[in-house]
């Protein structure tokens, strides 16, 4: 039962590349921007267009594609369940049948409609976590969500908090994987067995795991106090972020293509 590095969310891989130099801030608006845009393509060409575009960026973040792919995990059952649903329980002409089911032409464009629309979602935002440090992040969350700190909304406070759930995420997973190694080194059979079977060899795993987790969060809560940490407090950054030439011309090219391909698609 192997789980270490299943999923990327919370993780970064610096590779150096174009769109790791890009201010955090360019690329979270984007991605937010990219999101909204995928729901306006009404066609699959469309869809595919972006699809094409996004795998442009992906290699030019020199990430390796199978990150990506494994961002799709966590999703996967919800992804096979709609395409399913759409397949068979869509009305209109009929191009294959087997039994009680029918696979119509309508039904066929709808799940790849769906498919490639959940894709897109994926592997944008696996784009910005992965080629965007936790710190950097938690700075271009505080910069977008700066305007709603006329409305009481504790800004900083809020992206300090999502970016420590991110980070702990591969830690917590990296835990599970050291303690499913001990059980299994001690005879634990987390494989075969039916599901209530599974559920109480899990036991061994969750009691460890969320001891360990309360543990790291009481480090934290005492290295932030021991930091002079305070809520609401005005704080500095080591490194002030700065817009570039580069962002400008990203921004510029990205939202044409974007654009472009979600209004006339």
């Amino acid at each position: 039962m192997e789980i270490k590095n299943s999923l990327t969310i919370g993780q970064y891989i610096p590779t150096g590349s174009i769109i790791h130099r890009l201010d955090p801030r360019t690329k979270l608006i984007l991605v937010l921007l990219f999101m909204v845009m995928v729901f306006l393509v009404k066609s699959i060409l469309g869809y595919i267009l972006l699809f094409m575009f996004i795998l442009i960026l992906i290699v030019m973040s020199k990430v390796q594609i199978k990150y990506f792919i494994r961002g799709l995990k966590p999703i996967l059952i919800l992804i096979i369940f709609t395409v399913v649903l759409q397949l068979f329980f869509t009305r209109g002409s009929p191009i294959f049948t087997l039994g009680p089911l029918v696979i119509t032409k309508e039904g066929v464009y709808l799940a790849v409609f769906i498919l490639l629309r959940l894709v897109l979602l994926v592997f944008s935002s696996s784009l910005l976590t992965l080629t965007t440090s936790p710190m950097e992040l938690t700075n271009a969350l505080e910069y977008v969500l700066a305007p709603f700190k006329f409305i009481g909304l504790p800004s900083g406070e809020i992206s300090m908090m999502m970016t420590i759930a991110l980070r702990f995420i591969p830690t917590i997973l990296e835990e599970t994987d050291r303690l499913i190694k001990a059980q299994s080194a001690r005879g634990v059979d987390f494989e075969s067995g039916g599901l209530l079977k599974k559920i109480k060899n899990m036991v061994p795993i969750l009691v460890p795991l969320f001891i360990s987790a309360f543990r790291r969060a009481d480090d934290l809560a005492i290295a932030m106090e021991a930091r002079c940490f305070q809520v609401g407090a005005k704080r500095t950054h080591l490194k002030e972020l700065k817009f570039g030439r580069l962002d400008y011309t990203f921004t510029l090219i990205f939202i044409t293509v974007v654009t472009t391909v979600s209004l006339l698609f």
